[in-house]
């Protein structure tokens, strides 16, 4: 309302249009598959390698042997312009988790810790058996198997140490250190101080390392993730499986303590010390090339995937094609649990979806997996998938074969394999195209838009690669894109470059190409998400107002980035009908002009006779 001017004078007023329009924030992608270690079907989101490796692991150590998961390959590739990334690991959810009981003197059980994550039980002195497996344990295991006899221990378990303690206050200090390190040279991984077992301490034990847990729950064909225990978890390795005492009022009125409280005046307490905690228990088997699950085509480097025999229920194990309950749970059970979880937008939010190592056209199990994939990203809308569907030996006719089952904008196929050098272990390995693609779309971003082709010299170049396993020729690259499979090419002096960006759409239109898509993507992400807050408001003219003043600037933005020839945006009496506003709905609609990207360079060369004029 104007305010009411009677006398002379000067009256000052604030007109703010300063405001900022808004932006897209950083969306990243998601990547299935198995991991060392870590939460099982559990979306975990990671910003750098680093902290992949913390949560996940990298190796497996076998003696002198390391093997290394496709899932580390792409996260890694990934995460080398930093994050955020999107974990899922795969397995069994009933996996054995270790634990370890903290005890006060000879018998009383303070408090029973368990880890995160479960992990593989190989140890120094396991070898590999003579089809190019790693061999289980035989040996008798128990919860502290890595750190006791002669198993030996890895960085990538635990061991605890109460390392102080204060019978006056009640308090103790708990340290979780790496499992391989030694007590002249302790490697700390968490402490936690002043820790308390009296529930009304801000120091109580549940409260400063948490207790929950996570269960995957089905509903409708819906799966989610559902959270039990009272205290969320602060510790990022360990949590509190069991509180076996407790120590309200340990403190009398007159501020001195309170023997009875602990029963034996204080020996409740958790003693000075240390012990075991490994990681979770259970034999972990590489196929081999004939198997072929995964596309494993070397024998002698199982590094790919670790996958469990036809006829082996260990829970670690991967195996799409087994017959048992216990193997298919853990494979494409497994696999189909995680993409269902992924289904859910509202709260993960990811714009490309990586599955390394599945195969498409392998099998009934593996097909169905990619197809669950294609499904969810179309059903979200605003996710794409890059999935592999090639051997590493198949050829030009396979991958166009393979291909041909696919028709859907929301997906795209590469051709052929590349070489890369792992990092950890300096040894030269064949992966399949989508673990080193993860890593050219997410470069493709950070130096440029989504909207533009993750393909060409300036943003396709797949630098971590030595070599293609195929070097195609131009004849070759015209009959791969005509299929709708992305080339990988090599030239000389440039490297191996992805030199395609089609989607497995069959029809003719701007969507059989990768950019568009994902201009799509972008654009649809945006808008939802700058458009929840409006939900509930009077469905007024100023209602219209705010919304186009949020996306048309960044509307402009995008053509401004080259993502746009033109657009309009209408939302008014023409698409807001009185019946329309009687239905609670709010209608806009958004008109784009996609640029396109120039994939085909015509030059003509016109050689004209002495003394003719040039044309002006």
């Amino acid at each position: 309302m104007a305010e009411k001017i009677i006398s002379p004078g000067v009256f000052t007023n604030e007109i703010d249009q300063s405001f900022l329009p808004a932006t897209a924030g950083p969306i990243g992608a998601a990547i299935v598959g198995p991991t060392v270690k870590g939460p099982i079907l559990e979306p975990t989101i990671v910003s750098s390698y680093s902290e992949y490796v913390q949560i996940f692991g990298e190796l497996i150590e076998s003696g002198s042997d390391k093997y290394q998961y496709l899932t580390s390959h792409a996260a890694q590739e990934y995460l080398r312009q930093g994050g955020p990334l999107t974990v899922v690991r795969v397995g069994e959810p009933s996996l054995n988790k270790a634990t370890t009981t903290v005890q006060a003197g000879s018998s009383t059980n303070v408090f029973q810790l368990e880890v995160m994550g479960s992990g593989p039980s190989f140890n120094n002195s396991s070898s590999l058996d003579s089809n190019g497996r790693l061999a289980p344990l035989t040996s008798s295991i128990g919860n502290d198997h890595f750190n006791s006899g002669s198993f030996g221990g890895r960085a990538d378990n635990f061991r605890y140490e109460v390392s102080q303690r204060n019978l006056a206050k009640g308090t103790f200090t708990l340290a979780l250190r790496q499992g391989n390190d030694e007590t002249s040279k302790k490697k700390f991984i968490e402490t936690f101080e002043n820790l308390s077992l009296d529930p009304e301490s801000p120091n109580y034990i549940l409260k400063r390392i948490g207790n929950q847990t996570t269960t995957i729950v089905t509903e409708d064909g819906q799966a989610f993730v559902q959270q039990t225990g009272e205290f969320p978890n602060q510790s990022k390795n360990v949590r509190v499986k069991n509180l076996y005492v407790k120590t309200p009022n340990y403190l009398k009125e007159d501020g001195t303590i309170n023997a009875d409280a602990y029963g034996d005046g204080g020996t409740s307490i958790p003693i000075l010390g240390s012990g075991s905690h490994g990681g979770a228990f259970g034999g972990l088997q590489d196929g081999n090339e004939s198997s072929g699950d995964f596309g494993i085509q070397n024998a002698n480097h199982p590094f790919n995937f670790y996958l469990a025999e036809d006829n082996d229920t260990n829970s670690q194990g991967v195996n799409l094609d087994g017959s048992t309950g216990t193997t298919q749970a853990v494979g494409t059970g497994g696999y189909r649990t995680a993409i269902n979880l992924l289904k859910n937008k509202d709260e993960y939010d990811i714009d490309l979806l990586f599955l390394p190592g599945i195969l498409d056209q392998n099998g009934a199990n593996s097909n169905l997996i990619v197809n669950d994939a294609i499904q969810m990203c179309e059903d979200r809308g605003d996710c794409f998938l890059v999935y592999d569907n090639t051997f590493l030996t198949d050829t030009v006719a396979n991958a166009k074969t393979n291909t041909e089952a696919r028709n859907s904008s929301f997906a795209a196929a590469y051709y052929p394999w590349v070489q890369i050098q792992d990092a950890s272990t300096g040894n030269f390995r064949y992966v399949p195209p989508s673990v080193v693609i993860a890593g050219v779309y997410h470069f493709n971003d950070t130096i440029g838009q989504p909207w533009f082709a993750p393909a060409g010299l300036n943003r396709g170049g797949i630098d971590s690669a030595v070599q293609a396993y195929r070097k195609l020729t131009q004849g070759n690259r015209d009959d791969l894109y005509e299929s709708n499979v992305n080339p990988i090419a090599t030239f000389p002096g440039q490297g191996v470059t992805v030199f395609g960006q089609k989607t497995t759409q069959k029809k003719a239109s701007a969507l059989d190409r990768v950019n568009v898509r994902r201009l799509l993507i972008n654009l649809k992400k945006f808008v939802a998400n700058s458009s929840r807050g409006l939900v509930f408001e009077q469905n007024t003219t100023d209602l219209r107002n705010q919304f186009l003043n949020v996306v048309n600037p960044y509307m402009d933005q995008v053509q401004a980035n080259q993502g746009l020839n033109a657009f309009r945006v209408v939302m008014d009496d023409s698409n807001n009908t009185p019946e329309t506003i009687d239905r609670n709905q709010l209608i806009g609609q958004i008109f784009i002009q996609p640029t396109r990207t120039a994939e085909f360079i015509v030059l003509d060369f016109v050689v004209q006779p002495t003394g003719a004029a040039f044309p002006e």
